[in-house]
């Protein structure tokens, strides 16, 4: 089974400057064919760190999709972090090579020729945007920080390699908002240690709230496929009830 994480690189991103746009579409784009994230990392743009990063990853065999710091500036450390943790030099793939001199023509710069510098034995990624590309190796995915670019790369990513994966129809999630001096967490443990005992296949979440005036609730739910999630939101909904919890189905279910 394959673990995805993702890694989003800035220094901007660190500090406040720009806020983070990859984390959210990634998630959405995944769960939209069945899948999911395991983790995500936000670093800077700090050569070795990113590259004792990288080294944890491919030693794991996680995928990994990485965003930013793949441009040619001197604060973009990723391609040369990369190729650190590889154990491999950067070099002129011959493939951006081609890509760059079409979008560029009698434009082309040996600056602008660096950004297809990529770790030897990396293939390229595709930009549709403006055909500069990322790069993969070994189940990591490396793309560039603009959404606009790097989230059409991502699906293209996930399109080519990981549709195997994809169940769309097979996962679903529902959710019950708990009210009550009863509805916390700790008071129900021994439910949802039942629920995740008997229903190994579903994901069981709980997350405590508090809404206007400071009233509590819990919204406690599973997520999978959609007969064993009806199922285990059945079990929730009797035990809640035989233990005089209020209940109501989370809004958007």
């Amino acid at each position: 089974m394959s673990i995805f994480g993702a890694v989003i690189i800035g220094d901007e991103i660190l500090s406040g400057k720009r806020q983070d746009s990859h984390f959210a579409k990634l998630a959405s784009l995944m769960a939209a064919r069945g899948m999911r994230l395991s983790w995500v990392q936000y670093l800077g743009d700090e050569r070795e760190r990113l590259a004792e990063t990288f080294r944890r990853s491919l030693a794991a065999g996680d995928v990994v999709f990485s965003f930013g710091g793949i441009g040619n500036t001197p604060d973009d450390q990723t391609r040369q972090a990369a190729a650190l943790a590889l154990g491999v030099d950067l070099a002129l793939h011959p493939e951006a090579e081609r890509e760059m001199r079409v979008r560029f023509g009698d434009d082309m710069t040996p600056q602008r020729l660096t950004l297809g510098y990529f770790p030897i034995g990396s293939d390229i990624i595709p930009n549709p945007y403006n055909r500069i590309p990322g790069f993969m190796m070994r189940g990591h995915y490396f793309f560039p920080g603009f959404p606009q670019m790097a989230h059409p790369m991502v699906e293209w990513v996930l399109d080519h390699f990981f549709s195997h994966l994809y169940a769309p129809a097979a996962m679903v999630e529902k959710a019950f908002w708990l009210t009550g001096a009863k509805a916390y967490e700790s008071a129900l443990l021994d439910l949802m240690e039942s629920i995740v005992a008997r229903y190994p296949a579903l994901r069981l979440f709980s997350l405590p709230m508090i809404a206007e005036q400071g009233k509590r609730h819990l919204e406690l739910g599973v997520e999978g496929a959609p007969q064993l999630v009806d199922a285990a939101m059945e079990e929730i909904r009797l035990e809640v009830e035989r233990r005089g919890i209020e209940w109501c189905w989370r809004p958007q279910d």
